[in-house]
């Protein structure tokens, strides 16, 4: 028979919940769901604790005025997730922070798994099948079926058990402080910067070239944002980006022509059209036009054209790439986890020296760990040397 779950809201059943938190022992598993694809913003609206000799906690987030007990409860202690980027956001956004925590999936990836999903770990962990089947649901519906709460609460029950097993193969593997140090890093690390131009994000955009009917799919995208955020809803389910596309291609000059775009549909299409249309006027009317391509002031070329523009580094890539690539091989590690694409490309492109404290210090200066340093400076230094011979052979011979 399966267990009653009954999500906490009140500040009586928080306080319990912390209370008994406390006098559990050991690490706390933490998830948080969200209602991605539903709703515009990205809050939790369902927080799942789980903490041996304490129990399981299902938090209904929006209703909880105060998590005081509940930080108090878990300040100090490790805090275990499955993808704890995906949720610390969220929990961050009610003050709930961890000081340090055991990623089970991060953990999966540096012990060279080649699946990293929970089902998939805890399978091959505690050999147990977890169901994933309401893991794309509307978390903010209310209320929430007792089948999602089970669902909810298996996330967090099995999550020490699979840590503890993780733990040990981490130490077998002689990686627990590789680990300790890619955890330190998802804690510490800087939310991504705010794209200037987030409509350009607008799928099928790359259709269109035409400034003015740039134009016209960033005011459509405006205020599609501007109307999701009001009515707290994913953008995509009021009007999908295709009939934005579909409006900006057309470049319709009058309401009825607007209402009679091939492809403009969506829930909020007609009840909405003034509203579109004024986006329409703005973009074929105003003098700021966009760039046919966003501004890329920091970037470096395209892999694919470093031959043409700069031979030497691209023989750079070529040789770093395959060298980190082996290492990542020896070291039972995805090769993105030993050293991330755009890190080794930045190096390759504009490297301060050959030297593999050079190497050291440009890979740092770009935020890769000291086991990533230690790892890859030495082949790297010796890929830039031998691309620079290689070079400067091949340019003695045309000379």
């Amino acid at each position: 028979m399966s267990t009653e779950f009954h999500v906490l809201s009140t500040p009586e059943e928080i306080a319990a919940a912390a209370t008994a938190i406390a006098g559990g022992s050991g690490p706390i598993a933490v998830d948080a769901e969200r209602a991605s694809g539903y709703r515009y913003s990205q809050r939790a609206y369902l927080i799942q604790i789980f903490r041996r000799g304490s129990g399981t906690f299902l938090i209904d987030a929006p209703l909880v005025e105060d998590f005081a007990p509940v930080r108090s409860a878990l300040a100090g202690e490790e805090w275990v997730f499955h993808a704890a980027s995906q949720d610390l956001a969220c929990l961050r956004e009610l003050d709930l922070e961890p000081e340090r925590i055991f990623d089970t999936e991060l953990a999966s990836r540096l012990l060279g798994k080649e699946r990293v999903g929970l089902g998939a770990v805890v399978l091959e962990t505690l050999g147990i099948e977890l169901a994933k089947a309401h893991s794309a649901a509307d978390w903010s519906k209310r209320p929430l079926p007792q089948e999602w709460l089970e669902y909810a609460a298996l996330d967090v029950e099995l999550l020490i058990d699979v840590r503890d097993v993780l733990d040990r193969e981490l130490h077998e593997a002689g990686k627990r402080e590789i680990a300790e140090q890619e955890f330190a890093a998802v804690l510490t690390k800087a939310p991504k910067p705010l794209d200037p131009e987030p409509w350009r994000r607008l799928t099928g955009l790359h259709a269109i070239k035409d400034p003015r009917r740039l134009a016209i799919a960033r005011e459509l995208w405006l205020a599609r944002d501007a109307l999701a955020r009001e009515v707290d809803t994913s953008p995509g389910r009021l009007v999908p980006d295709s009939a934005l596309v579909a409006v900006a291609q057309a470049m319709p000059t009058s309401r009825g022509a607007l209402v009679a775009t091939a492809g403009f549909h969506g829930r909020a299409s007609r009840s909405e059209i003034d509203r579109w249309w004024d986006a329409v006027e703005r973009g074929r009317h105003t003098d700021a036009v966009p760039a046919k391509r966003a501004p890329q002031s920091d970037a470096i070329p395209q892999p694919r054209n470093w031959a043409q523009k700069n031979p030497e580094a691209d023989e750079r890539l070529k040789l770093a790439k395959a060298a980190v690539a082996e290492l990542a091989l020896v070291m039972r590690l995805p090769t993105e986890n030993l050293l991330t694409p755009e890190v080794l490309r930045r190096v390759c492109w504009n490297p301060p020296g050959f030297d593999a404290s050079d190497v050291a210090d440009a890979l740092r200066a770009l935020g890769a760990r000291e086991w990533q340093i230690d790892a890859c400076a030495e082949p790297m230094s010796e890929a830039f040397v031998q691309a620079h011979q290689i070079v400067t052979d091949a340019s003695e011979v045309l000379s």
